[in-house]
């Protein structure tokens, strides 16, 4: 039997599991035919690659060998594909074609916006979107050269994701404040701005994700002096139905358009902040139209800030140049 790639790969799994069983689980294999397949490996590499035990299996030495050379081998693998797909693609696109845009996002008004502008910027072009609650999954898809844009956000000062497949170029294009998400019949909904603390008693829905919002969150309930009694995680039409039908209060960026039976109110002191960051690989082709997306990002933010009535009221309660300046341009 040949080696092959895929064959590093299992013996990567194994090693890094520690067991035949939990590798198997990650592999989606049965038990009895990753060790088969673990047999047909080891005999034509020679040797026994791990030693099995109770508490697992441990690598020999000449496992260690083969796992040494396999964390060489796959990550330049991985990287020659990488390379290739992305010259494939200049090379299929040319100078004279007109651009393609794969635009990865989690849920919110400026992915919408973002496909607006560029379907009237640029009218020959195609323009597909891939959304997801995970920023790592659609930052991995950018860095792997399945997507061109990853439209994704951070909590306060959290780094954006860096996926394995190589860093991302990242730019900040607009800052929001978290508001709250009321029923329109709930009795701080005429209120123009609510204290975190008298939300309490309240359930809370929110969108999941992989980053440290969650945590924020509940800091930011302790700081007020409770902690969260539940919070329904779903998406993000689940949400405002919860908070329609009052079985909930719900977490939003603040352009998040309000509806009939809901209002979007800010938190007192704006105990939470939303950045909204787009990524790019530097040396994929989405890198030299990187500049023009960035402006279609912020000028869709500034639409999203004229669409809520809720954000435009609270920012000339600051009246602060910067605040102002900040919502308007999308900038820090």
């Amino acid at each position: 039997m040949d080696l092959e790639l895929r064959h590093l790969k299992t013996i990567r799994a194994i090693a890094d599991a520690g067991s035949l069983t939990r590798a198997a689980t990650e592999l989606g294999l049965a038990q009895p035919a990753l060790s088969a397949q673990l047999r047909r490996i080891e005999r034509s590499l020679g040797g026994a690659l791990f030693e099995r035990g109770r508490g697992g299996v441990r690598a020999t030495a000449l496992g260690e060998l083969v796992l040494e050379r396999a964390r060489v081998v796959l990550p330049a693998v991985c990287a020659l594909q990488q390379e290739a797909v992305r010259f494939a693609r200049t090379r299929e696109r040319g100078p004279a074609r007109a651009p393609a845009f794969r635009l990865g996002g989690t849920h919110g008004p400026l992915l919408g916006g973002l496909v607006d502008r560029l379907a009237s910027a640029e009218p020959g072009a195609s323009v597909t979107t891939h959304t997801s609650w995970s920023e790592r999954e659609i930052a991995a898809a950018v860095a792997e050269g399945r997507l061109d844009y990853a439209l994704v956000g951070a909590c306060g000062e959290s780094a954006p994701p860096e996926p394995a497949a190589g860093r991302l170029a990242w730019t900040e294009v607009a800052r929001d404040p978290v508001f709250v998400m009321l029923a329109a019949g709930h009795p701080l909904a005429a209120r123009p701005e609510i204290e975190l603390a008298e939300l309490a008693a309240e359930a809370w829905t929110d969108v999941p994700g992989d980053g440290c919002f969650g945590d924020c969150f509940a800091a930011a309930c302790v700081r007020a002096g409770f902690t969260p009694a539940c919070v329904y995680e779903t998406d993000l039409a689940s949400c405002v139905h919860l908070v329609e039908v009052g079985r909930a209060v719900g977490l939003c960026r603040a352009t998040f358009p309000a509806t009939p039976g809901m209002v979007t109110r800010p938190l007192t002191g704006t105990p939470l902040v939303w950045r909204h960051l787009l990524g790019w690989h530097p040396e994929a082709p989405a890198a030299a139209w990187a500049p023009a997306v960035v402006a279609h990002v912020r000028a869709a933010h500034r639409d999203a800030v004229a669409r809520s009535p809720s954000y435009t009221r609270w920012l000339a309660s600051r009246r602060t140049p910067a605040a102002v300046h900040n919502a308007r341009e999308g900038v820090n």
